[in-house]
């Protein structure tokens, strides 16, 4: 046993002299090596790597982009209790040596003969600071060499203050964490200042092994090491018997937390995600930026909702698609039935389950935390079979109608705690809110669910709008002299064009006809063969180079009548900007959503080519004269606004009256076989389209129109982005005069007439006067007859 002893002794001693050569050797290197070291004075300069954030108008976290999660405090954020904890782990003598500490390499020699690891650490946290920012991790003697000489010369340059600020900064805390304040985001979900003393020890025990010291993946081992570092704290007198005994005991509560994401806005994210790719290339995902959009949290919560609910509705109109999967119980464990449940995400609110087990009037459901619930009769009994569009079974009688133990389903949770069943739309849509004035978007849902699929209908698909095109023919038509009160025939006409494949004989979706109506019924009453006849009387070339103005693709855009009953291809953002010109009184507005980007705080100049998605850069917004942006006459918004009000009044949009107000005006669309369903509508203020249909364009069903897919969700929207606000209608312009007419003529009423309604004109096209009964004259006006 002597001689054991001894031969330790001659061991310890002779790596103690080897570590002392070795400091010898680092000070006769620093000579030798340092023209060819890194400048350590850059570490005054260091930017670290900082994740993408993007944040709405008022300050709700939307999305967060990088490899490297870290969020940079300041030395003075460090609390103490953590300060000693990494001084305790991996460098008691800190703020005594300078940069190479000779009794911590001598007692993490000992550490490894007497238990066969180095617990302390024997690398100081300078040299960490060194080798983290300037060297390899490969393990050579040139490479500790170096890490040795460095150490020396950031101790000459930086203070200890500074130095540890760096580390704190730099260090790798496994899940993506880098920096001890994203460790306490990840790992607790809390601000570093939250954290417990047996959590800030924790974290203080990661940089060693953050893999094996995981507290999430390997929680005992990660208490070990907690419980040895406050073991260290107390020897060193930072923590007292009392804090200790009740660190110790303190319980692993160590979880993986994503970034605190507020505002649910991922479609919105990604375009913001693509810009900033597209001016900074990578550096866009480590530089640091903080990116706020203009959007509003509450009105694109009450987009997606009602995006998601009139998707849902639409299906449950049409019936069960049946199960995504099913799947034999006998096989599978408990514990395989979670496994397999986890292999289904989740989607908006759609959560995947398994069905265990029904009954007559309910069913067992396991969801993918193994727990199990009922799904009673009234949360299934709407799952009548679907057969087509068109057709559905027979209206289920019992559970085992509608499920089968095994099924793996959709169920979706509801406000009185209980769940139903639902099913993954096959059906899409979108809904873009912007304000009239600037373009600035304030809510944006591009899907039922990113996460399902990331193709962004707002802006990506060109679809056909229908009738919800028509109010941009009836502007052109009224700037080249027509009024609301113009009189044209509503009759069946055949068209001519070899365009259109040689004949064409358009009609009225209610397959009549009116005979001689005013341009206001017509519009509002969505009349196709009086929009035809518009548009051959003003001219196609005509009307076709006035409506691109409202901001159109021209390869999009046929030059034929049939752009008449809408036949272009646009997406809902197009058919929403053209809307926000009737409402803002005739101007041309670019659709921008990134407000500000800035970088701790301080906002950055934006490159040259920017371009409009940025406020800063935003054509529109920065050009000093507006009406070169100016479209259309404000007498001509005004009165088509008027016409699209009665929309809702009496024609295809009444069920917005449900709002009870008077400031909105919009119009519906639907395309032949009902496969595009739309709605566009606003007050002064805002402006808003839904638009309802599949990816791969096919029939809603018969019953689906603008009026009852699209304009419900429209109105879910409104109710609160209108909420508690005032009414807000479009003023008359001075140059708009009233003035009574004929119902049937169009022409001035005559003194005393009853039936005489009410009717807009510019001072220069009111009409003459229409002749009594029993004067001379015809009431009808000459009208466009074949």
């Amino acid at each position: 046993m002597r001689k054991l002893f001894t031969l330790l002794k001659v061991f310890v001693g002779l790596s103690l002299f080897i570590i002392v050569l070795i400091i010898a050797g680092a000070f006769f290197a620093l000579h030798q090596y340092k023209p060819n070291l890194p400048d350590v004075h850059e570490l005054r300069d260091v930017r670290f790597q900082i994740p993408l954030r993007i944040f709405s108008a008022d300050g709700k976290l939307m999305a967060e982009y990088g490899e490297q999660r870290r969020i940079p405090i300041s030395y003075t954020e460090i609390p103490d209790t953590l300060r000693h904890a990494i001084l305790a782990a991996e460098d008691s003598r800190f703020y005594e040596h300078s940069g190479i500490d000779i009794k911590g390499l001598s007692r993490a020699a000992f550490e490894l003969i007497s238990s066969g690891e180095i617990q302390s650490g024997g690398s100081t946290i300078t040299m960490q600071v060194a080798k983290n920012f300037f060297l390899s991790p490969e393990r050579t003697f040139v490479r500790k060499f170096n890490e040795i000489i460095l150490s020396l010369r950031i101790e000459q340059v930086l203070s200890k203050e500074e130095i540890l600020e760096l580390y704190v900064n730099k260090i790798y805390l496994g899940q993506r964490a880098y920096g001890v304040q994203a460790a306490a985001n990840i790992y607790y979900g809390k601000d570093i200042s939250e954290l417990s003393l047996g959590q800030m020890a924790t974290i203080a025990g990661l940089p060693k092994a953050p893999s094996a010291n995981n507290p999430v993946r390997n929680p005992q081992r990660s208490i070990e090491r907690r419980n040895w570092i406050l073991g260290r704290m107390l020897s060193l007198g930072y923590i007292d018997d009392v804090e200790y005994d009740s660190a110790v005991q303190e319980p692993e509560v160590a979880r993986y937390h994503q970034a605190d994401i507020e505002l649910s806005a991922f479609y919105v994210a990604e375009m913001v995600r693509a810009e900033m790719v597209r001016l900074y290339g990578e550096q866009a995902y480590t530089d640091g930026f903080n990116v706020t959009t203009t959007l509003d949290s509450s009105m694109q919560t009450a987009a997606d909702n009602a995006l998601r609910s009139g998707l849902i509705a639409y299906h449950e109109r049409h019936g069960y698609h049946g199960p995504e999967a099913q799947v034999d119980l006998a096989d599978l464990s408990p514990e395989a039935r979670i496994e397999l449940l986890g292999e289904y995400p989740l989607h908006a609110n759609m959560h995947p389950a398994l069905v265990i087990n029904t009954s007559e009037q309910e069913a067992t459901i396991m969801l993918r935390d193994g727990s199990e619930h009922q799904l009673s009769w009234d949360a299934m009994k709407w799952a009548r079979a679907y057969r087509s569009v068109n057709a559905m079974g027979p209206a289920p009688q019992t559970a085992t109608d509608v499920l089968t133990a095994g099924d793996i389903i959709r169920v979706a949770p509801h406000d009185d705690y209980t769940w139903h069943l639902t099913q993954l739309p096959r059906v899409q849509g979108g809904v873009i809110a912007m304000e009239s004035d600037t373009g600035a978007i304030r809510a944006l849902s591009g899907g039922f669910s990113f996460t399902h699929n990331k193709f962004n209908r707002v802006t990506q698909a060109f679809r056909q709008p229908g009738s919800t095109f028509k109010p941009f023919l009836y502007a052109v038509a009224l700037e080249n002299n027509y009024t609301a009160a113009s009189v044209i025939n509503d009759s069946p006409i055949v068209i001519h064009d070899v365009s259109l494949a040689g004949e064409w004989r358009p009609e009225n979706h209610s397959r009549d006809f009116e005979g001689p109506i005013r341009l206001r019924e017509a519009l509002y009453r969505s009349k196709n063969l009086v929009s035809i006849r518009l548009m051959r009387d003003v001219g196609v070339n005509t009307a076709h180079q006035h409506i691109l103005k409202f901001g159109f693709d021209p390869q999009r855009t046929p030059a034929n009548l049939s752009l008449a009953l809408g036949s272009a291809d646009a997406t809902p953002i197009q058919i929403n900007t053209g809307y926000a010109t009737f409402a803002n009184g005739g101007y041309l507005v670019s659709p921008w959503y990134i407000d500000e980007v800035d970088v701790n705080g301080l906002p950055i100049q934006l490159p040259d080519n920017a371009g409009d998605a940025f406020k800063a850069t935003n054509t529109r917004l920065n050009h000093s004269e507006p009406e070169d942006y100016r479209i259309i006459e404000a007498s001509t918004a005004f009165i088509i606004n008027d016409i699209l009000a009665d929309v809702i009044r009496r024609g295809t949009g009444r069920r917005a009256q449900v709002l009870e107000r008077n400031d909105l005006a919009g119009k519906t669309g639907t395309t032949n076989q009902q496969i595009d369903a739309w709605f566009s509508g606003y007050n002064r203020d805002l402006v808003a389209t839904a638009w309802v249909g599949f990816d791969q364009p096919a029939p809603l069903g018969r019953s689906e129109y603008g009026g009852t897919a699209a304009l419900p969700i429209w109105i879910d929207f409104m109710r609160t982005a209108l909420q508690d606000k005032a009414e807000s209608a479009p003023q008359r312009p001075d140059s708009v005069v009233q003035v009574r007419i004929d119902p049937t003529s169009g022409l001035q009423a005559y003194n005393g007439q009853s039936d005489a309604i009410s009717e807009y004109f510019t001072e220069d096209s009111v009409p003459r006067r229409a002749s009594a009964p029993g004067e001379s004259g015809n009431r009808v006006l000459e009208s466009l007859f074949d």
